[in-house]
């Protein structure tokens, strides 16, 4: 078996693993940044929209995830609250750690494009929902597992893993920030027996 040494690891962690941009406290900005990933996790259905589809899943770290389980997910009305899942799913996103306008406070959720199958320089059937952006809120930083959970206004819930340890340090619960995301799609979504 090999192992891969400290000195590879931390080259390799920095050209996968790029930080998000966040507005500093003291008022200068940090440069915005985009993030596109595929999150594999196993995680507990914590709520079920049967309507809408949308599943929020909470992962083993407390990471917690509201997906779109597309007509393609076969035996999506056999999933329970409290069934443990294992699901794949592409998300996408931008942060931008500043006061909302007024016209976001407003509007806090808009509508930038309606998709089916990713436009983003995604790999060929990279499936997302819509591109919105919208006024979010942090509402746990997990600084062991470095990441932040922002809640959106309908309710949703993102993950952001965070590479940058002094950043994430300077972020507080309840701060609001301007978020742009394409809508998480599962591309699998299987109960665990």
């Amino acid at each position: 078996m090999k192992t891969i040494t400290k000195n590879w690891l931390y080259p390799i962690m920095f050209f996968l693993m790029a930080p998000l941009g966040f507005a500093q406290d003291n008022g200068t900005k940090i440069e915005d940044k985009e993030k596109f990933e595929l999150v594999k996790l196993q995680g507990t259905i914590t709520e079920i929209n049967k309507e809408t589809r949308d599943v929020t899943v909470i992962g083993a770290s407390g990471e917690l995830h509201t997906i779109h389980a597309g007509e393609d997910v076969e035996r999506f009305d056999d999933i329970e609250v409290g069934d443990v899942v294992t699901l794949e799913f592409y998300k996408y996103f931008k942060a931008e750690f500043r006061k909302p306008t007024a016209e976001e406070v407003a509007e806090p959720l808009v509508v930038l494009a309606e998709a089916e199958k990713a436009d983003l320089k995604m790999k060929p059937g990279a499936a997302i929902g819509s591109v919105v952006k919208a006024v979010v809120t942090i509402q746990v930083i997990n600084l062991p597992f470095m990441y932040v959970n922002v809640q959106g206004p309908n309710g949703n819930f993102i993950s952001i893993h965070m590479e940058d340890n002094e950043l994430i340090k300077k972020l507080h619960v309840g701060q609001v920030v301007i978020m742009t995301y394409a809508e998480a799609v599962a591309i699998s979504l299987t109960k665990v027996e």
